[in-house]
């Protein structure tokens, strides 16, 4: 069932524009006919001009719009100077009610570029389907036609515009949740490296889980990839690396490493390089974000190391790979452990719990419960330095000095951190970085 129905105005042809109320008036007769149980939320999308006559458009829609009692608590007009603009306010009103299912009416000749705007500003989680408006010479009133016309074909330098419109109106926005922090740890040289472990703050994703710089997409989640690109690209401007260059591992919570410059796997948890300039990532929304650094070979890695990854020894895979890709002696890796979800908050099913008892008792408490807490830190430590890493070069959350502290839980601080195992399904992701210095 349609949840909500958006009504394309913007920039309507020559010879619509004079009948733009009679145009409205039947469009949303015709919404009130079929929606005489349900009444979807309706959405009127028009140009905003600029000067005098910036709110005249809106205005002289009023009259039509008090017409329809049904849905007049569910009907909104939307203007903006462009498309973009209105399209992403919409969809902020669509994410509050949490609607997903939407219907577009528009002129034939809108379509194809309405859903280029629809592919870069929603993500698989929304349904659209289409209706055209088409005006009959004669009576000059208007029919919601079922066929599916097609618009004009798009060019390649029509899509590179609206995604410039797109890209310019995100960087537009301004910054939620505060300014854009970046943690630092003290183990790894900075006039060597470049790195961090990102927070929940400064970036424009508006969604509550999500707020506000949240550094992934996928289909499962509401928040667009060009709304993620440009988080990072707040992120690059704020840390000093390059965002053309940045690489993230295909997470697949296993122990595969990608060699930078090597065949590219289908998917690994581990990444690393003597490449300076080129920046790498790995999430860790309650999975632990863990950088590598050898200053000595001047090489680098990371891994993204949840329990699955953690048992599977991800991190000393990542280890191995810098010793034989690049020489690296295994003493001179430094190894930072990122914010995570401590043992303070996490627990697991009895019989994955028993696998980290293995490696130490000490990794489990209440071992006898049905679901212990785990402590994927501890065991990501004595994994690393069984093979051979040296205590000293390890930071995690058993730093002496709190002041130093960055391996925070990620459960306890909903303020700074995203959370899958706090917040459900529709969480954020947040990354460490690392890079070597030209």
């Amino acid at each position: 069932m349609v949840e909500a129905v958006l009504i394309d105005l913007f920039n309507l042809p020559a010879n619509l524009q004079n009948n733009i109320q009679g145009l409205l008036h039947n469009t949303l007769e015709a919404v009130e006919k079929c929606s005489a149980i349900h009444a979807p939320c309706v959405y009127v999308m028009c140009c905003q001009r600029q000067g005098s006559e910036r709110k005249g458009e809106q205005e002289s829609l009023l009259p039509t719009l008090r017409g329809f009692q049904s849905l007049k608590r569910r009907l909104e007009v939307v203007c903006a100077q462009t498309t973009a603009a209105a399209l992403y306010t919409i969809k902020q009103r669509l994410d509050e009610k949490d609607l997903s299912i939407i219907k577009v009416i528009l002129p034939t000749l809108r379509k194809d570029l309405m859903k280029i705007y629809i592919d870069h500003l929603f993500t698989a989680v929304y349904q659209f389907e289409f209706e055209d408006l088409q005006v009959i010479p004669d009576s000059e009133s208007l029919q919601i036609s079922e066929h599916q016309h097609e618009g004009q074909i798009l060019s390649s330098q029509d899509v590179a515009l609206i995604q410039s419109e797109i890209q310019m109106y995100l960087e537009s926005l301004p910054s939620l949740k505060g300014e854009l922090t970046i943690l630092r740890s003290s183990l790894i040289p900075d006039d060597i490296f470049l790195h961090g472990f990102t927070t929940r703050t400064g970036g424009i994703s508006y969604i509550p889980a999500l707020s506000s710089c949240n550094l992934f997409s996928s289909s499962k989640r509401r928040d667009p990839q060009v709304v993620v690109k440009e988080n990072l690209r707040r992120l690059a401007n704020a840390a000093g690396f390059n965002p053309e260059a940045f690489h993230r591992v295909k997470v697949d919570h296993a122990n595969a490493v990608c060699i930078m410059g090597k065949k590219e796997p289908d998917n690994y948890d581990g990444i690393v390089t003597d490449q300076k300039g080129v920046t790498l990532a790995a999430p860790g929304t309650d999975c632990i974000p863990v950088l590598f650094a050898d200053p000595v070979r001047r090489a680098c890695g990371a891994a993204h190391s949840g329990w699955k990854g953690t048992l599977l020894g991800v991190s000393m895979a990542t280890v191995n790979a810098m010793v034989s890709e690049y020489g690296c002696n295994v003493k001179d890796i430094l190894v930072v452990l990122g914010p995570s979800v401590g043992p303070c908050c996490y627990n697991l099913p009895h019989e994955s719990a028993k696998e980290f008892h293995r490696i130490d008792p000490k990794c489990v408490r209440l071992f006898d419960s049905a679901s212990p807490y785990i402590d994927i830190r501890r065991a990501t430590r004595i994994l690393l330095e069984r093979g051979g890493i040296l205590p000293e070069n390890i930071q995690d959350d058993s730093i002496t000095d709190q002041n130093q502290n960055i391996t925070f839980c990620t459960a306890c601080h909903p303020d700074k951190f995203y959370s899958h195992f706090r917040d459900g399904t529709n969480f954020g992701t947040q990354i460490g970085f690392i890079s070597i210095k030209d």
